[in-house]
């Protein structure tokens, strides 16, 4: 494989921090410049159906949870890892569009749910479909292979880092 912009930086470090172990920057400057390329082409995708990001999280958290497509906002903040802030506003946003509703609990209406509406369903139905298909065009140049063994080392650094 042909050396990267990361192969230069390092070999930089090595020359003026010969003592330096540069491997760690390597792994972690690669993990960045490939969020940052991913990230475009999946907010590119995103676009396509007037959505950012964090609101295509949340009606794709509300699509999978089944049955109705509702979950309570404390449900959905959790499940995305952000703030009750930032589900507040997402909703208010994905309210506006017309793509969830506030819903009252039949037996308990202190209790709110957040509802996919019609157009929030049909929206998001589509918009994972395309998704998916981008993140596999993002992953075309590893093999089935590589991209399991990827997952898997993935998944380990992620659970150390979790349970730190």
């Amino acid at each position: 494989m042909k050396k990267d912009d990361i192969d230069n930086i390092i070999e930089q470090w090595a020359n003026e921090l010969p003592e330096l172990d540069a491997s760690p920057m390597a792994v972690w400057g690669r993990i960045k410049r490939t969020v940052k390329h991913s990230e475009r082409r999946l907010a590119d995708n995103f676009s396509l159906y007037q959505l950012n990001s964090g609101e295509f999280d949340v009606l794709a958290t509300l699509r999978r949870s089944g049955q109705e497509f509702k979950l309570k906002p404390t449900d959905l903040y959790q499940s995305l890892m952000i703030t009750s802030g930032a589900i507040t506003n997402r909703i208010d946003t994905l309210e506006k569009k017309g793509l969830v509703k506030r819903v009252h609990d039949n037996e308990d209406r202190r209790t709110i749910y957040v509802q996919l509406t019609d157009a929030g369903y049909e929206r998001i139905s589509q918009a994972v479909i395309s998704h998916t298909r981008t993140e596999e065009s993002l992953l075309k140049g590893l093999t089935k292979e590589e991209l399991a063994q990827l997952d898997q080392l993935l998944k380990k650094l992620l659970y150390s880092l979790e349970n730190q």
